[in-house]
């Protein structure tokens, strides 16, 4: 029999058993071991503003991998897309991301253990806008008509 009281139960609100923990954010722990791969201490070669905090960036490639979202939608926290994508590609050049997934996976393996008979890693793949307006910004205008001239032939006109 359903209760009348408007207010939930714990049961309702949450599962019996959590789902796996979900990184949404570095944590301290982890930070501590994934710094070293992502830090870069060259010495810089242009003056300016000082280089964005690494774990900001990294939490920021986490919220777009989790999210799906495009560059453009990323929130503020995490600092500008353009700073972002920067540090992306300086990674990408740099092979950090298949030493930061060996380190993730070792990671997850000592908090729950994995099954190191399969493994598979899941993605998203969406069609990208064509420019900033999408596909009417790149149909090519007609060009005018040419004009007609008159014709011998009678109109259908009585």
């Amino acid at each position: 029999m359903p209760t009348t009281d408007s207010a939930p139960t714990d049961a309702r609100i949450r599962p019996e058993q959590p789902d796996d923990p979900t990184i949404w954010e570095v944590d301290d722990a982890l930070w501590a071991r994934i710094a070293p791969l992502v830090v870069n201490d060259k010495p810089r070669k242009k003056p300016g503003r000082p280089r964005r905090d690494d774990r900001v960036l990294v939490n920021g490639l986490i919220w777009l991998a989790r999210t799906g979202a495009q560059w453009a939608a990323l929130p503020a926290r995490y600092g500008p897309k353009s700073t972002l994508h920067a540090r992306f590609q300086e990674w990408v050049a740099r092979g950090v991301f298949p030493q930061l997934w060996a380190v993730l996976l070792e990671a997850y393996d000592d908090q729950l253990g994995l099954d190191w008979q399969w493994q598979a890693a899941d993605g998203c793949l969406v069609k990208a806008p064509l420019g900033k307006r999408g596909l009417s910004a790149r149909r090519k205008r007609r060009g005018a008509t040419r004009p007609t001239a008159a014709s011998a032939a009678p109109s259908g006109t009585c």
